[in-house]
């Protein structure tokens, strides 16, 4: 609904020498109408940097529980030449930049969140979690 330049001016002259500053002036509306206006009061806002981390006993995950991950365990990285991958051949050995006695990383959907040793139990390789990775870390990760 669009006003005419004589109902702006109408208004503005209906209100006298209101002041601007004054919270209980009476503001026009386009019908004519007059509405006091209150002191008014907004809810404080808080605000933290911080993301809002869900216990794993939340209920709100409930319907997350029967999903499935990836897991993947990463012993080490190397970049070869196309040449040296295609020699590569039965018993051929591949070096990591990781050493033995460094964790391994534990990866789940891609990303990584924790370290862990490598271990054997009854002829099956397993890993046992050393270190989490921080869940406001975590968190930051899947926002990239």
């Amino acid at each position: 609904m669009a006003m005419s330049q004589e109902e702006i001016d109408s208004m503005i002259s209906n209100e006298g020498g209101a002041n601007a500053n004054d919270t209980n002036a009476a503001v026009a509306t386009s019908k004519g109408s007059q509405l006091e206006a209150g002191d008014v009061k907004f809810p404080e806002m808080e605000y933290s940097g911080e993301q809002t981390i869900f216990s794993p006993l939340d209920p709100k995950l409930e319907l997350l529980y029967d999903l499935q991950l990836p897991v993947s365990i990463e012993l080490g990285r190397s970049n070869m030449l196309i040449r040296d991958i295609i020699r590569l051949g039965r018993g051929s050995v591949v070096e990591f930049d990781k050493l033995v006695s460094e964790p391994v990383d534990v990866l789940i959907n891609g990303k990584k969140v924790a370290e862990g040793e490598v271990v054997v139990i009854d002829k099956h390789f397993g890993i046992r979690i050393t270190t989490l990775i921080d869940p406001t870390d975590r968190m930051r990760a899947i926002k990239r």
